[in-house]
């Protein structure tokens, strides 16, 4: 017997005592079965048999006080009501599962991706992992799942990624200050690597912005490479840029990864270290559906120093140290942009020489084990 049919059969006993058994036994089957059968056109007979005897016993007098209009029989339509209700929600839920499983949290079929990986988003990285990401079932990104096949399908999307530690006090710098370096960071990251404009190949006013202008070296060097970029004056140590008239993002998701910290500095400054790896799948822009990912590890390490005692702009960040690590992207060519490879397409720039790396290792110093020249991707 279910559920369903126990509970009603609980309610018979605590509420209708006076209900003969038989006609209890009738109700509770006929009920069951209207609830379990769809919107039927017209009462089975046997529904029509049970209605006409309790309405005749209900003439006779043979019924409990409240069968029909009472606080009992409101009690039962609601109940009824509810079955009703939850009925219908759980054949919308079963709908939406078979045609998307993975709208329902927690994989309620016990099942995994189909590259073997559960599909819920990864924690927030907290320290350095320990090894590179397990390899994924090989699968081709396409426009409707462009991080198919790729280890960053779990990761977050975009400024989600980049999650700023709580700030506190450090060697007498202030808890703002310290809050003021770590959302000026963010906001440089974001500006940099997943603005639209910046992505675009536009000039990225905001994240310059960010950028102390006292500090020439730095701004000098960005501000050249992006009006003539050249391989001393390349945007790209900084920025990520693709050509619009030859490449444009796939979809509006950049996933992020990577972790940042905070400690007391020289200079009187709160000094701010960041790890992010981002990951951009990308089209050509001539009609192919091919995708393909570019994949860039960023090191930053910034100060906010106190202008009472150093010469610089309040509230703007200066850079102190800034590494990158770019992969699938075609090898010295220095007109700004990125140059993802296509398979459908001729490679632009000499061919790779160096040993081959996994771009989604984060495990490892970003300096570890460089070779000079331009290496291969074991994947992308």
């Amino acid at each position: 017997m279910n559920g369903l049919s126990q509970a009603l059969q609980l309610t018979h006993v605590s509420e209708d005592p006076k209900i003969p058994d038989d006609v209890w036994e009738r109700f509770v089957r006929d009920s069951e079965r209207d609830i379990r059968d769809s919107a039927p056109k017209e009462p089975s007979a046997r529904a029509r048999e049970v209605t006409e005897r309790l309405r005749r016993q209900e003439a006779r007098g043979e019924l409990p006080e409240g069968w029909r209009t009472g606080p009992a029989w409101q009690q039962k339509k609601s109940r009824r009501g509810l079955w009703g209700v939850l009925g219908v929600t759980v054949a919308v839920v079963v709908a939406v599962v078979a045609v998307k499983p993975s709208l329902v949290p927690g994989d309620p079929f016990g099942g995994e991706s189909s590259s073997g990986a559960v599909s819920s988003p990864l924690p927030q990285e907290t320290a350095a992992p320990t090894a590179a990401p397990s390899a994924e079932a090989s699968q081709i990104p396409t426009l409707d799942d462009p991080f198919a096949g790729s280890p960053a399908k779990r990761w977050a999307d975009g400024a989600a990624g980049i999650a700023v530690p709580k700030a506190k006090a450090v060697s007498g710098r202030s808890q703002a200050k310290v809050e003021q370096a770590l959302e000026l960071t963010k906001k440089l990251l974001v500006e940099s690597n997943l603005a639209p404009a910046t992505l675009r190949g536009e000039r990225p006013e905001a994240a310059l912005d960010v950028l102390d202008p006292l500090q020439k070296d730095v701004r000098g060097l960005l501000e050249t490479g992006l009006r003539k970029p050249d391989d001393k004056h390349d945007p790209l140590w900084m920025f990520s840029r693709f050509d619009p008239k030859k490449v444009r993002p796939v979809g509006d998701v950049v996933k992020t990864r990577g972790r940042m910290t905070f400690r007391a500095g020289e200079h009187a400054s709160v000094a701010v270290h960041a790890d992010y790896t981002f990951v951009y799948p990308v089209v050509q822009t001539n009609g192919s559906t091919e995708v393909t990912r570019t994949i860039i590890r960023r090191v930053l390490d910034v100060e906010i120093s106190d202008p009472a005692k150093y010469q610089v702009t309040p509230g703007k960040l200066t850079v102190v140290n800034w590494d990158q690590d770019i992969n699938n992207s075609a090898c010295e060519v220095y007109d700004g942009y990125l140059h993802p490879s296509f398979s459908s397409a001729e490679t632009t720039g000499p061919d790779p020489t160096g040993p081959t790396t996994d771009p989604y290792d984060r495990s490892k110093p970003l300096d570890a084990g460089r070779a000079e020249g331009c290496g291969t991707v074991s994947r992308v």
